[in-house]
């Protein structure tokens, strides 16, 4: 059975003016991704504004990438939906694909209780032939409980968790409790705010937008730390905390967006149009985040 482990990329998404997913730029992104190394892709995701794709568009993003991909990196796509109906769909044309995983978080919008969401989980997981990887978001739905995730972890083709609580005291708990009760199944942070200290308590990898912005960064947070050496891990970690609060001085996923551009991507319009106060903001803090990047990057040449 598949397992998940190393840098994924939450991808985000490309759109043209007129709202359509802009297919020539993913594939441009995925070949960027595949060539820097990353271990997966994660498309259809938080930050890949998932939320406003229709189910076509997530199916044509979905092949997209696969197509790209073409068998050189593990591509394990986002189904998630406020219905179990349309994750179902989507699982199972992930699994026609060959997709070797799906992500699959809690309804959003409506508040549910545990139980709920078990069923909610239970209905996708025992619907479709595929491995799933539970996602834990507790900033736009509702938080899933370690007893819950436990329950679920006991079903064979439930393979990890990616945890974007950005909580070490979480995480730590969620590690315990796998411990205590023998499950297998890997644990993925969705934080690349806390990757070092992640990796540093045994978890297996991450799930983050920044695997994608600045791959290098990240990969090389995971070879020192599986290296042993926790000072340039360190080094490489701090590094990468002041361009992640300049992304986020603005709304999610703008500041992520105008990153992936400094990179040299055509992302096009946002889904959501921000105001024009805040679109002069944004303006104002993609300076900044270009200037975090050139310093990024030139740390990632020193430590090479």
């Amino acid at each position: 059975m598949f397992k998940p482990q190393g840098i994924y990329a939450a991808m985000l998404t490309p759109f043209t003016n007129d709202g359509r997913v802009n297919g020539q730029v993913v594939r441009q992104m995925v070949d960027f991704m595949v060539d820097k190394g990353l271990h997966g892709l994660f498309p259809i995701s938080s930050v890949g504004e998932f939320v406003h794709l229709s189910l076509d568009q997530s199916l044509e993003l979905m092949e997209i990438v696969v197509n790209q991909a073409a068998g050189r990196i593990v591509v394990t796509p986002g189904v998630s939906s406020t219905c179990a109906i349309n994750s179902i769909r989507l699982a199972q044309r992930a699994k026609e694909l060959g997709c070797a995983a799906v992500v699959l978080c809690p309804p959003y919008y409506y508040t549910l209780s545990q139980a709920t969401i078990l069923q909610h989980f239970e209905s996708v997981i025992d619907s479709v032939d595929i491995p799933v990887i539970l996602y834990n978001i507790p900033l736009f739905t509702t938080p899933i409980t370690a007893e819950v995730v436990t329950q679920l972890s006991r079903k064979t083709n439930v393979v990890g968790i990616k945890d974007s609580s950005g909580s070490m005291v979480d995480l730590m708990h969620y590690v315990d409790s796998f411990r205590r009760s023998g499950t297998k199944m890997s644990f993925l942070t969705g934080r690349e705010d806390m990757l070092a200290p992640a990796l540093m308590v045994g978890i297996q990898g991450c799930m983050t937008a920044c695997a994608g912005i600045f791959p290098e960064v990240l990969l090389g947070i995971w070879n020192a730390c599986h290296s042993g050496d926790w000072e340039k891990a360190k080094r490489l970690q701090f590094g990468l905390l002041p361009v992640i609060r300049a992304m986020f001085s603005v709304s999610f996923p703008a500041g992520f967006k105008a990153a992936m551009s400094c990179r040299g991507f055509d992302m096009g319009p946002l889904m959501q149009p921000l105001s024009a106060a805040d679109e002069a903001h944004l303006e104002a803090v993609k300076i900044n985040i270009q200037t975090h990047i050139d310093e990024l990057l030139q740390l990632v040449k020193q430590e090479e």
